[in-house]
């Protein structure tokens, strides 16, 4: 690879610079930060032996050998460091490169991700002549995804990640960005601040809250699903009354229970596409599961589920559940309509909806496959943020 040439670059109230080695202090204060850690490739423990060398030995050679081109983010009136942006793996016979950043956490929340990667991305097209540039993250690092949106990147997929972090999931996600898709400095972009994409950010970025519902004199709580609660699910998806109503596996292990949680559940909500609820009592045993999902194809509907223990059938849990779920839905992620769907017949199910506040709409037919792979009609109804009293 040939060498790139170091140069400077002034845009949106930043400068962008060869790393010093005056850097290596901020940066390996900046790496201490757990959200680094968790979502980059850094060492950990990170030294500073580590800051000494990104700063000096590895960011100089990216540069000489035509590998990447790495840039200290810094404010252009004070010259702080506020951040690392760049290429990571540039390839100029493919005319393509790969872009990744960090932002220092005292830099957060000032769009600083988005405001440099658009320089990076400019000089990159302008001065580089690149025609296309990739960005990844992990599942889950929403605050990169809403970065990339608001550069616009467009989020094509998902790829298996070569090195996965060793706490992390192996699945990421993938976009890219190609000349003349890049907004001008200043402009707000595919995905400005106050978009659905920032608010299911905020909301996604972060572990997954408790919900409670009140249930009579009692309270329940409905919280991520926990390793306790794998035989008691397993122990529901064995029930006839679960098996006759639903697809789950047949028998259902406990093995079925933890690919739920790690494969849906919780891929579910690092992908920001859905919450899945135990439902406990007070003293945090298992009663019942729920979840929302968002619609793929509708990103302000979505469609609930729910499924309950047999000793808890009956005493009102599943309603007050679903009520306190779908509030947040409509408060939380700005849902503007939830459905619920049951194979017809399931008189439970649509009792439990219709508590809930459901208006039901008629019957959809073919809407659900049974367990031996037909189609079968289904109920359907719906909730909207009115209907909760």
């Amino acid at each position: 690879m040939a060498r790139v040439e170091p140069v400077e670059l002034t845009e949106d109230g930043l400068l962008l610079r060869p790393w010093h080695a005056a850097d290596a202090d901020a940066a390996h204060r900046a790496c201490q930060d757990p959200d680094i850690q968790r979502w980059t490739t850094v060492p950990r423990p990170y030294l500073p032996e580590h800051a000494r060398d990104f700063v000096t030995e590895f960011s100089a050679a990216a540069w000489r050998d035509g590998t990447g081109a790495p840039f200290a983010v810094c404010d252009a009136a004070t010259g702080e460091l506020l951040a690392s942006c760049g290429l990571v793996a540039l390839d100029k016979a493919a005319d393509t490169g790969e872009i990744g950043y960090w932002v220092a956490p005292w830099a957060r929340g000032r769009g600083v991700a988005a405001r440099a990667t658009r320089a990076v991305a400019r000089w990159a097209f302008d001065a580089l002549k690149l025609r296309r540039l990739i960005w990844q993250a992990e599942i889950g690092n929403h605050a990169s995804r809403l970065a990339a949106l608001r550069v616009g990147f467009r989020i094509e997929g998902e790829l298996r990640l070569a090195h996965p972090a060793p706490d992390g999931r192996r699945e990421g996600w993938i976009g890219s960005l190609v000349p003349g898709e890049l907004p001008a400095p200043g402009a707000p972009g595919p995905a400005g601040p106050e978009t659905l994409d920032a608010r299911r950010a905020a909301v996604f970025g972060r572990a997954q809250p408790t919900l409670f519902a009140t249930i009579g004199a009692g309270e329940l709580r409905l919280r991520p699903i926990e390793e306790p609660d794998l035989d008691a699910i397993a122990e529901t998806c064995r029930d006839p009354h679960t098996i006759e109503w639903t697809t789950v596996p047949a028998p259902y292990e406990r093995a079925h229970a933890e690919g739920f949680k790690r494969n849906i559940a919780e891929a579910a909500w690092a992908r920001g596409t859905g919450a899945y609820f135990t439902v406990a009592d007070d003293d945090d045993r298992y009663l019942a599961s729920i979840d929302l999902r968002i619609s793929a194809a509708d990103p302000v509907q979505g469609m609930v589920g729910f499924m309950t223990a047999p000793r808890a059938r009956g005493r009102g849990y599943m309603p007050a559940a679903t009520a306190a779920l779908a509030a947040w839905g409509f408060t939380t992620l700005g849902l503007a309509r939830i459905e619920w769907r049951a194979l017809v017949g399931n008189t439970a199910s649509r009792r439990t909806a219709e508590k809930a506040g459901f208006t039901m709409e008629g019957v959809a037919r073919a809407a659900l496959t049974v367990r031996d792979g037909a189609r079968g009609d289904a109920w359907t109804g719906s909730l909207l943020p009115g209907d909760l009293t």
